[in-house]
């Protein structure tokens, strides 16, 4: 009897053993496909109707501050520029590559929170949010909210087979989230913390981590919270102004109340794009935080549930996105970006419409903000180079 020949021997050998996390990798992977042509499109409609708002709500401030009308509009366009050339990046690259950069993202991150705590941050609006760099405001905030989603979705795919466990799937993700909220904190930027709590809790629930490990932390987070709410004056003030806005209307509450005027001035169809009124001085700073309130008022009511929509599709894409990852760490990164820019469109909304107290919170994709823009985009680039791998 003749022998087997040695290349089907070698072909019939079996396979190098694998590791559950590996071979979970390995069937759930597949080729890569088109990007998410909805998620795309309507991202464009939102920076672009962004670019236009921004532009209505500052046009007289800019003249009145720059003495340049169009000061606000060509920086936030050249914003959108570097957004869109960021997320063009990401989406062509493969995403499990982006776990080489976890590590060295966050290092980079902490290292520009610590410049900015220790002295280093330009000051605005009673905080020191902001590194200048040159003509540039970069804010480390907003890079500390994707570098914590890109390090999560790496160490929970990497923890997969020990995610139950306190020592290892919990306490570390805690840990590392925790330094980057105090650093925040002490800028002070209590929105921005607030977030990342909400971020680590989201991708630990949704990679499987006990719920009463997440229970029991939210619980006790909770008389931190209120000390540090009721024991800063400014925060206090602030707390005081959401609950009774009308006594407080002329003085801590002014913001506030402009706002909800501006909304209540919009009616069912808005009084015309451009022709606000409470952009005319009375609502401060109209383009960035409170951007919504000239767009109800311009836009009325159809205008705020066209924006809501076109997030609710965002939303809608992202999710799907994540449900139908090849691989857990997509689904994680893809859950944490839709995540991410649902509480911040929810938490500013509700700030300006007076259902929350107020919070330093850019809208997504509209309000005026270099770093939120860039970064959002970024954030939704990763979000599409995870749809490139999704399972049919």
């Amino acid at each position: 009897m003749s022998a087997v020949p040695a290349n089907l021997r070698r072909e019939s050998a079996p396979p190098p053993p694998t590791t559950p996390y590996r071979a979970v990798q390995n069937a759930r992977s597949g080729p890569r496909g088109q990007v998410d042509h909805v998620l795309l499109g309507v991202t464009m409609l939102l920076v672009a109707f962004g670019i236009v708002m921004v532009y209505s709500a500052s046009a007289v401030f800019a003249e009145h501050l720059h003495h340049n009308g169009q000061f606000f509009l060509v920086r936030q366009t050249a914003y959108a520029v570097i957004g869109f050339a960021a997320m063009g990046a990401f989406a062509r690259m493969d995403h499990t590559k982006l776990r080489a950069l976890t590590y060295p993202m966050l290092g980079v991150t902490v290292l520009l929170l610590c410049l900015v705590v220790v002295g280093f941050g330009h000051a605005g609006g009673g905080a020191a949010r902001w590194i200048r760099i040159g003509p540039v405001n970069l804010q480390p905030a907003e890079i500390a909210k994707l570098s914590l989603i890109v390090w999560l979705s790496h160490s929970l795919a990497k923890k997969n087979e020990k995610i139950k466990t306190f020592s290892v799937g919990f306490l570390p993700h805690l840990l590392v989230a925790g330094v980057l909220m105090l650093l925040c904190l002490k800028q002070p930027d209590f929105g921005s913390a607030v977030v990342l709590l909400l971020l680590t809790f989201t991708l630990l629930f949704v990679a499987g981590a006990r719920t009463g490990y997440i229970l029991g932390t939210f619980i006790a987070a909770l008389p931190v919270a209120v000390y540090l709410v009721m024991g800063t004056a400014y925060r206090r003030r602030r707390w005081d102004a959401f609950l009774d806005p009308q006594q407080y209307r002329g003085t801590i509450a002014y913001q506030l109340w402009q706002s909800t005027i501006s909304f209540g001035a919009g009616g069912l169809a808005g009084v015309g794009l451009g022709d606000s009124r409470q952009k005319l001085f009375f609502l401060p700073e109209a383009h960035t935080d409170f951007i919504s309130a000239i767009l109800g008022e311009e836009l009325g009511f159809l205008g705020i549930a066209g924006l809501v929509l076109a997030y609710g599709v965002l939303v809608w894409r992202g999710v799907r996105i994540a449900l139908r990852a090849g691989d857990d760490h997509g689904t994680y990164l893809a859950f944490g970006v839709t995540t991410l820019l649902t509480l911040q469109a929810l938490i500013n909304l509700g700030v300006a419409m007076g259902v929350l107290p107020t919070k330093g919170l850019t809208l997504p994709f509209i309000s005026y903000g270099g770093s939120s823009l860039v970064m959002d985009l970024a954030a939704v680039g990763i979000l599409l180079s995870v749809s490139r791998s999704v399972r049919s």
